[in-house]
């Protein structure tokens, strides 16, 4: 898959539609998922479709990494 028919089938699945105007079926819709699901799985971290930046200007991480367990009280 070419980057350009990554992004056309990014833009059919955010609109539901094929670029010709036809509502995509619901297994067509479920293909293409998976196609840029399977497409994004080789591109960089940062790339990603879901891709959070939570690095500072200074390098530094925002927030809690998400990774990392977390214990949960419950009062």
């Amino acid at each position: 898959m070419t980057p350009q028919m990554h992004q056309a089938i990014k833009t059919a699945i955010e609109l539901g539609k094929w670029p010709d105007g036809k509502k995509m079926s619901a297994d067509q819709l479920q293909i293409c998922m998976r196609a840029v699901i399977h497409y994004d799985q080789n591109l960089p971290e940062q790339e990603r479709i879901g891709f959070i930046d939570r690095s500072r200007e200074d390098g530094t991480m925002k927030g809690a990494d998400p990774l990392n367990e977390q214990v949960l009280k419950f009062h």
